[in-house]
């Protein structure tokens, strides 16, 4: 049986999570991605020691089909809480993070609720689509 890294978390489907989230205080060796290669938004982790280099590089031009926005949050201060929702729009799985937690939500509705002041940096795919972007759950 394959074991979850400690401060890894996957919600949903093991080769098709819903969202991954990094707790603050996990660790890896090198470098290590915890996202599908399918997703659009791709998350991990790496530790390097001092002195280490990565190479100068640029990244190419390279086409690239997205049909679904995806979104990574680094919660910088504060609680929240992430409710995931599945099929019929029901709450799946609540996920509380805090200050250093990391979460890539990858598909499903989902909504974030403060339970203290927050400050998140948010990073998803661009540019905003406005209305036809997102669409409401009604509960």
């Amino acid at each position: 049986m394959e074991m979850t890294p400690i401060g890894l978390e996957l919600f949903g489907e093991k080769d098709f999570p819903s969202a991954i989230v990094i707790r603050k205080g996990m660790k890896v060796e090198g470098i290590q991605f915890f996202s599908p290669e399918s997703y659009s938004q791709q998350i991990g982790l790496m530790t390097r020691p001092p002195g280490y280099r990565v190479p100068p590089h640029i990244h190419n031009q390279v086409s690239r089909n997205i049909e679904q926005t995806q979104e990574v949050l680094l919660i910088r201060k504060g609680t929240c809480r992430i409710n995931l929702y599945g099929e019929g729009f029901v709450i799946e799985h609540e996920i509380l993070l805090s200050d250093g937690d990391v979460i890539l939500l990858a598909h499903g509705g989902h909504e974030i609720i403060m339970e203290t002041e927050c400050e998140i940096l948010e990073v998803k795919q661009g540019p905003y689509a406005g209305p036809q972007d997102k669409r409401a759950i009604n509960k």
